[in-house]
């Protein structure tokens, strides 16, 4: 059985992927965001270009079901570009749905995760490459609890890897406890996100050495000071050990952060982030953070 990296265009090797945002979005909506939709198809595609333009290759698009993922315009996007694009199945918090399209999933959502990941999202073909869902700020609530043990069946039905919203970082140990512990998905195949935002060194450290991958994605939206603090972060667990274990992304979830709107955008990440981390971490260091740890984590043995 060989590992691959699905793709919006089918699976390609992880040494295909090359420079990746490992946490993006390129289409989102939610009713928690009224008119910051990221809804725009020409926007997305100048948005992908700008990020090639930088040396980027490929982007992890985070949106999970019911929050305008907009599958069947990422295979076009996906050629036009030149980007490798993987997107998500999974389930957000509960207040980014109405009560209704939740009732709908209830009774079935792992059955859902498994179908958009091996046969395809709606009718367009596209085959989800990660189960995205999300826990709550230092909790997991009933909610939270509920989309994780139907992302860890779908994990045991597919091999596919989790990747977790930290709300503000936060709830990193217990998320693994249920995962991990409880549910027995290896630690190797979850991706924690979000942990720049809460930049505790020792709780990084322990959930580093679980085994689970580590993403530092998006400049914060509330708290500046965690930013500055991220490349010292970074460096902990790199000195620790750690270095195998860390992904970086750029989360853009509101159109006006988009750089084609004026914002940090996907570009960010190599233009502004990279060079940051190489006078910290030194270049080889970054050099294997945005390629080689993208590759294995997330690439499956797809069943």
């Amino acid at each position: 059985m060989v590992s691959a990296v699905r793709t919006v265009l089918g699976d390609v090797r992880p040494e295909e992927l090359g420079v990746c945002d490992a946490h993006d979005h390129l289409f989102l909506s939610s009713p928690q965001l009224p008119g910051q939709e990221l809804n725009d198809a020409s926007a997305a595609r100048a948005e992908l270009d700008a990020f090639r333009a930088a040396g980027g290759s490929a982007v992890v698009q985070w949106t999970p079901y019911g929050m305008g993922r907009r599958a069947a315009d990422l295979p076009s996007l996906s050629r036009a570009a030149g980007v490798h694009l993987v997107c998500a199945t999974g389930l957000h918090q509960a207040p980014h749905y109405t009560p209704e399209l939740l009732d709908e999933v209830r009774g079935k959502l792992a059955d859902v995760f498994v179908s958009e990941l091996t046969v395809g999202i709606g009718t367009s073909g596209v085959r989800a490459g990660i189960v995205k869902v999300a826990g709550g700020f230092h909790a997991l609530d009933a909610h939270a609890r509920w989309t994780m043990t139907a992302a860890a069946e779908a994990h045991h039905a597919t091999d596919a890897p989790i990747a977790v919203h930290l709300e503000a970082g936060t709830g990193a140990l217990d998320v693994l406890d249920l995962l991990c512990g409880e549910l027995g998905v290896p630690p190797h195949r979850v991706i924690l996100g979000h942990l720049n935002r809460s930049p505790d060194l020792v709780l990084h450290h322990e959930a580093a050495a679980s085994g689970c991958w580590l993403a530092f994605d998006g400049p914060s939206r509330a708290h500046h000071a965690t930013d500055w603090r991220m490349p010292d972060a970074v460096l902990a667990l790199a000195e620790a050990g750690f270095g195998h274990r860390l992904l970086l992304g750029g989360d853009t979830v509101v159109a006006g952060a988009r750089s084609v709107d004026g914002g940090p955008g996907m570009p960010n990440l190599l233009r502004r982030v990279r060079p940051r981390l190489a006078s910290a971490l030194g270049e080889e260091l970054v050099e294997r953070v945005l390629v080689d740890n993208p590759g294995r984590a997330f690439a499956a043995d797809w069943r």
